[in-house]
Formats: C-alpha cells, sequence, structure tokens
C-alpha cells in the first residue's frame, strides 16, 4: 500500500557529501521523492522535531549536533515507505547496522548517524506537518 514517510538527511551527510547517494538509494528502491528542502534549522524548531525526547539526557547534544549545519527533508512516497526507508536507512547505532545500508557505509556514531526516517504512519504524518505545513 502506497504511504508517505518523513526523511531527514543530517548535517553530517550533508557536510560528507553524501546527499546524493542518499536519495538515490531511496530513489532505487522505488520511492517517489515529494517534496525536499534543504535548511538549517534553530534550537527551538529541533525542540519542536524531537519533542519526546527533550528531557533525556542524550538530547542536547542531539540538538547541537541537528542545528550544526545544513540538512535535508523531505517526503518519500511508495509502497510501505515507512518500513523501507528504516530498512535502507540501518539500525541508529551504525555498528550494529546491516552492511549496505546508509549507516553501516556513512555514519560515524549513534547520534552523527546520517539519516533520520519516521518509525511509524503516524509519526511520519505528525513530521510532515512540522516540516511541510500544508501538504
Amino acid at each position: 500500500m502506497a504511504e508517505q514517510t518523513f526523511v531527514i538527511i543530517k548535517p553530517d551527510a550533508v557536510a560528507g557529501g553524501h546527499v546524493g547517494n542518499i536519495l538515490a538509494r531511496y530513489e532505487d528502491a522505488g520511492l517517489r521523492i515529494v517534496a525536499l528542502e534543504q535548511r538549517t534549522i534553530d534550537g527551538e524548531f529541533s525542540d519542536r522535531h524531537y519533542v519526546e525526547h527533550l528531557e533525556r539526557d542524550f538530547y542536547p547534544p542531539l540538538r547541537v549536533f541537528m542545528t550544526s549545519g545544513p540538512l535535508v527533508a523531505g517526503i518519500l512516497q511508495g509502497d510501505d515507505a515507512v518500513a523501507r526507508v528504516r530498512e535502507i536507512n540501518g539500525a541508529t547505532d551504525p555498528s550494529k547496522a546491516a552492511a549496505g545500508t546508509i549507516r553501516a557505509d556513512f555514519a560515524t556514531s549513534t547520534r552523527e548517524n546520517c539519516v533520520h526516517g519516521s518509525d511509524s504512519v503516524e509519526s511520519a504524518a505528525k513530521e510532515i506537518a512540522l516540516w511541510f505545513p500544508g501538504r
């Protein structure tokens, strides 16, 4: 069933020159890019995106990282898009990510792990509404 999901190509992947490769992996898997925007976010916007993590110990350094430079936000669409993007991205910890996944190939840590993908259709809808209002 066709669905939409939300992705972020994080500042480490943008700085490392991996944006084209990452987008190609999604497209090669049959996912269609519906919206795409490069931007730099501020701390307030990071807080809105990561609202469920605000009180967690790992969040302050994540906030610094996510606001450290440009990122690319996008909406992808296709059959089982949420699950497929998560499979292409690989495990959050790059040392545990399967070979050939984005995180196994490019990520350096659990924080600087190149990409974010929505974890459910419901999360995707919320994230899309935040990042791409009116879509």
